[in-house]
């Protein structure tokens, strides 16, 4: 348990918040995850301020003994990264203890995603006759038209959505803001949710386009619950995640000769390495397609 005052972190993550807009949940995590190392430090009789890279070392190894996931560690290390360099920006320490640190590696993993057939049994699964039903059908369209984050689609407000010229206008991560077109099937959709069953929701009047039961937007974990339900309902065999149809939109885009950087764009990723997977994506399904058609494969 930690005893210490709060403030230890407070100033680096009010830097985060202000310097990256990071959102209440990720700067508790990382709160989470400093006051985790802190501990154990103490456990060391020291504190997360005088840790030297063996110790770090050390509490890597605390972390595997205790089962936890390589990708948990690497976010815990992350954590530790971030505030060592906000230690010596301000003077505080002059060395980078993290700078020596080999981090565990998961390697490379692809992303699971589904094909362009299990899609339109996704999309094609809601009972559009009814309210939620459309309502489902018209959020999974959205998102695998536009490539949106579930947390991005679930804020969306009726400003956000221009059906004229058929864009969206997203305020991502760090209040980044991107345009991304929605394609005349996701428009389509969105005129008919707006008319015939958006006015039957709670709040019809309010900015949300997709509310939950009290007109405030719907979460994340219900529309996970909703995509389970539905791709139960499409008989799809791919474990789904909020993930899914993001990593869809982005491999379907690869595989049809997409550039990466018009999908970096459209993803919103700042950095295009994280883009770089999709690449990935598609030389495993020009590999199964050489295998499956080439004589000599």
């Amino acid at each position: 348990m930690d005893h210490r005052p709060a403030s230890v972190f407070d100033a680096y993550l009010d830097a985060l918040y202000l310097e990256r807009g990071l959102s209440e949940t990720t700067l508790r995590a990382y709160r989470v995850d400093l006051v985790g190392a802190d501990a154990y430090a103490q456990s060391l009789d020291q504190t997360i301020e005088t840790l030297s890279d063996a110790d770090i070392n050390g509490f890597i190894g605390s972390l595997l003994s205790a089962g936890l996931k390589i990708t948990s560690i690497q976010r815990k290390l992350s954590a530790l990264h971030g505030f060592y360099k906000y230690q010596i920006l301000h003077g505080h320490r002059n060395d980078d203890p993290m700078a020596r640190i080999q981090r565990p590696s998961t390697g490379r993993s692809l992303p699971k995603t589904l094909s362009e057939t299990d899609i339109s049994k996704l999309l094609n699964a809601p009972n559009t006759e009814t309210q939620i039903g459309l309502r489902d059908r018209t959020m999974l369209e959205v998102l695998y038209a536009s490539g949106l984050r579930v947390s991005e689609l679930c804020r969306l407000e009726r400003s956000n959505i221009s059906l004229e010229q058929g864009v969206v206008r997203i305020l991502g991560k760090g209040n980044k803001e991107r345009l991304v077109p929605l394609g005349e099937a996701a428009r389509a959709w969105l005129e008919r949710y707006l008319k015939e069953a958006r006015p039957e929701l709670p709040d019809p009047r309010g900015p949300v386009i997709f509310p939950g039961r009290s007109g405030a937007p719907m979460t994340r974990q219900t529309f996970w619950h909703r995509l389970k339900y539905i791709g139960k309902l499409a008989g799809i065999k791919v474990e789904l995640s909020p993930h899914t149809l993001r990593h869809a939109f982005a491999t379907h885009l690869v595989n049809n000769g997409a550039d990466l950087r018009v999908v970096q764009l459209l993803l919103g990723h700042e950095d295009l390495s994280t883009t770089q997977i999709y690449t990935h994506v598609a030389k495993e399904r020009l590999k199964r397609l050489h295998i499956a058609h080439h004589p000599r494969a």
